[in-house]
């Protein structure tokens, strides 16, 4: 091939990775469309692992625009130290991330939001715990200070996570409606040593960025499951 044929295909190339060309007819869409469901926004974010025992993945937030998804952003993601579970179906204490599609309710951290946040953000003081007790009146809820019906083994003192909740997103898993013994406390949040107990992480620059980006008045959703499978993410 010419040099010049060469560059102007290399160049080409480029403007279709960014969505900025059509995609020729062999090209798969982009992942948001192929999803079943996308949450009827024009913001997402995807969370995939390989596999369902997976611990690591890819998450990519996503814009719409023009009836047309694009990427935004994308980083490695971690997930539970037990992989993917079913999240219509998912134990609870089983350390598995839930697949499915979920709302972020709202923000919260340790540390102040990051410049330019939409989100309404909760700053987490030393009242602040996730109660995660099937027999509390507050099971996976906020609450300041810890309630008496919520045995402090079986909550979060959300302080005490010093690194991972720097910054985060609730998870709208198991939230408007709660199942008891289905899960609490899902978040998306910043990496830790390793593997979560159920929530997906990712970088603290990366998790920075998507509060910015996030925008409550463009329904953003988070999207977790498999490439391929039963969980596919393609599913939800």
């Amino acid at each position: 091939m010419p040099r010049t044929a060469l560059v102007t295909a290399l160049a080409v190339g480029s403007l279709v990775l960014a969505g900025l060309v059509p995609h020729g007819p062999h090209t798969p869409a982009p992942l948001p469309a192929r999803l079943a469901d996308t949450g009827g926004g024009s913001q997402l974010i995807t969370a995939v692992a390989p596999a369902p025992g997976s611990t690591t993945g890819r998450l990519t937030w996503w814009d719409r625009r023009a009836g047309r998804w694009f990427e935004a952003g994308s980083a490695p993601a971690r997930f539970g130290a037990n992989g993917l579970a079913e999240g219509r179906t998912r134990t609870q204490g089983t350390s598995t991330t839930p697949t499915g599609l979920y709302d972020l309710p709202y923000a919260f951290g340790i540390r102040p939001a990051p410049a330019g946040t939409a989100y309404g953000y909760r700053r987490v003081t030393d009242r602040s715990w996730w109660c995660q007790d099937n027999a509390s009146g507050s099971y996976n809820r906020w609450t300041e200070p810890l309630p008496a019906d919520c045995a402090p083994g079986e909550a979060e003192h959300l302080v005490t996570y010093e690194k991972q909740y720097a910054h985060a997103l609730v998870v709208g898993f198991n939230y408007d409606r709660p199942v008891r013994g289905r899960g609490a406390g899902i978040f998306l949040h910043v990496d830790g040593k390793g593997a979560t107990a159920g929530c997906v992480s990712v970088p603290e620059g990366a998790m920075r960025a998507i509060l910015r980006w996030a925008d409550p008045h463009r329904a953003p959703h988070l999207a977790i499951g498999t490439e391929t499978g039963a969980l596919a993410v393609t599913r939800y």
